[in-house]
């Protein structure tokens, strides 16, 4: 008895320890992510955006909504400092609203295509077997049609407005995260602590809350920061396809299909808002390469 009272102990001190090591292991990669410029200057681009969403009202004087014939499709200048579009209303004020309605969609994307993908990934990468080909052939199936394309069937089906963008875009786009995690999955649940657990009478719902899901955890960080600019891109590309956000709300996609039909009397319209969109994506791009890199650096090595 005292030999299997002091292996237990043995394991129980073993898995603590790597709990313990847990808290370091944090501190290294805030250490690493610090020491990537890239990182932090998508970190910095990231916050402005932020910024600029919850503030628009208080940074312009104007109303995204309000029209005003007389100011038509007026060049920059000190009043209106990137110009106005075709309804007289200010294209800056419209660009500071879209930013919070394309970091309210994106968002909403990756919750709703992250819990799908990353809860599916977990229970095909743990449980295998049958479980884990049904699964994967959904995948297959969902990745064999180009994301846009099924997404714009699926908004068109259920029609346009914000939340329908979300949820056809999370339909389609919860594969990624169900790949990553079932991979992560995979190697984790043959790991040395996980057999340690079940050794000293751990459940399978123990096992995965405790020791499995937060080893996932960083794998799941970085699929947000890297799924978050294509969520960004294909919400831009719906609204811009007309089955996305609708006019008048300001969105950077219509913004860009709004002024295409000015492009050489009133390039600003459009232009203004890609430019939004390249830089708030290339934020968020290099906000997930700093961390994987950080939490990988082998990756970064190959």
């Amino acid at each position: 008895m005292e030999d299997k009272g002091l292996s237990y102990e043995n394991v129980r001190n073993e898995i603590n320890k790597l709990k313990r090591s847990k808290s370091s292991q944090l501190s290294l990669v805030w250490s690493r992510f610090k020491k990537n410029k890239l990182a932090l200057v998508g970190f910095i681009i990231v916050s402005i955006v932020i910024f600029i969403a919850i503030f628009a009202p208080v940074l312009t004087p104007y109303d995204p909504f309000v029209t005003d014939p007389f100011n038509r499709l007026k060049p920059p200048s000190w009043e209106h400092w990137i110009g106005t579009d075709a309804m007289g209303r200010d294209v800056l004020t419209r660009l500071f609203y879209g930013a919070r309605i394309a970091l309210i969609i994106g968002v909403l994307i990756i919750l709703f295509e992250g819990v799908i993908g990353i809860a599916l990934g977990i229970i095909s990468g743990f449980f295998g077997r049958i479980v884990d080909a049904i699964i994967m052939r959904v995948v297959d199936v969902l990745r064999s049609f180009p994301v846009i394309i099924l997404a714009m069937a699926i908004a068109g089906i259920m029609g346009q407005g914000i939340y329908n963008v979300v949820i056809a875009l999370g339909l389609v786009g919860w594969t990624t995260y169900a790949r990553m995690v079932r991979s992560k999955i995979l190697t984790i649940k043959n790991s040395d602590y996980v057999e340690a657990a079940y050794s000293i009478g751990e459940s399978r719902f123990s096992v995965v809350l405790r020791y499995i899901m937060p080893n996932a955890i960083p794998t799941a960080i970085i699929m947000i920061c890297i799924m978050m600019p294509t969520a960004l891109i294909a919400s831009a590309t719906l609204s811009f396809l007309g089955v996305g956000v609708q006019p008048p709300t300001p969105s950077w996609g219509s913004m860009i299909s709004a002024g295409r039909d000015y492009l050489i009397m009133a390039p600003w319209i459009s232009t203004s808002a890609g430019i939004f969109i390249m830089i708030t994506v290339l934020g968020f791009n290099f906000i997930g390469d700093g961390l994987r890199d950080a939490l990988d650096p082998t990756a970064k090595r190959n």
